[in-house]
């Protein structure tokens, strides 16, 4: 698992250096192949338009659970998936202003059809980047695989419907994929290193940590 989120981190930072990205052909082919199946469209809008609230949602029942049930690891792991979202969101919406991609359905009208009206840049894909950052937080703390195997293949679910709704390229969507899973494993590794210095530090007692 180490040595799968290095890979991931190490494509991230190349993706995220990337300045200049237009459409190839391959690109757009592929999209417009997943765009035209219209028979998932209901459930693509209903996996996408949930995706905020699966993301945000995880971290803050984990923190009330861990707040009745009083587990001050849980509310560690808690608070760790939280801000591993937090690092994502600021670094996508930096990454969506510095590089400012069109929708494809804004520069391929003719041939994309959009579902769903987005007015925000389209690299790299907020929705899959968000739905990464979770599955890779998660996994990162619970590296079992009916932890990992699920949320994967939710977060892969998000990036299909961002596609199959016209609304994100292929590369959208990969670029997405990596930096939100190197948001959440830099943010683990700061979070590691936090711990093991404060290691007989608990959150629960109010104790000071500084």
């Amino acid at each position: 698992m180490r040595k799968f989120t290095t890979i991931i981190l190490f494509c991230s930072v190349l993706t995220t250096l990337s300045s200049n990205i237009s459409a190839q052909n391959a690109d757009i082919e592929v999209l417009k192949s997943i765009n035209e199946n219209t028979s998932t469209i209901g459930v693509s809008k209903a996996i996408s338009n949930s995706t905020t609230y699966i993301s945000l949602g995880i971290p803050v029942v984990m923190g009330a659970v861990a707040l009745l049930g009083k587990e001050d690891d849980l509310l560690k792991n808690a608070i760790y998936v939280g801000v591993s979202l937090g690092v994502d969101g600021v670094l996508t919406l930096g990454i969506k202003e510095i590089v400012r991609r069109p929708r494809p359905f804004t520069t391929y009208p003719d041939i994309i059809t959009a579902y769903e009206n987005e007015k925000s840049m389209s690299f790299p894909s907020g929705h899959t980047s968000l739905a990464f950052a979770t599955a890779t937080a998660l996994s990162l703390k619970y590296p079992k695989w009916y932890v990992i195997a699920p949320t994967y293949l939710w977060a892969c679910s998000v990036g299909y419907s961002r596609m199959n709704l016209g609304v994100h390229y292929p590369s959208d969507v990969l670029g997405g994929a990596i930096l939100g899973a190197g948001s959440s494993y830099l943010t683990y590794q700061v979070n590691q290193w936090f711990w093991k210095k404060h290691d007989k530090k608990k959150l629960l007692g109010l104790q000071a940590y500084l």
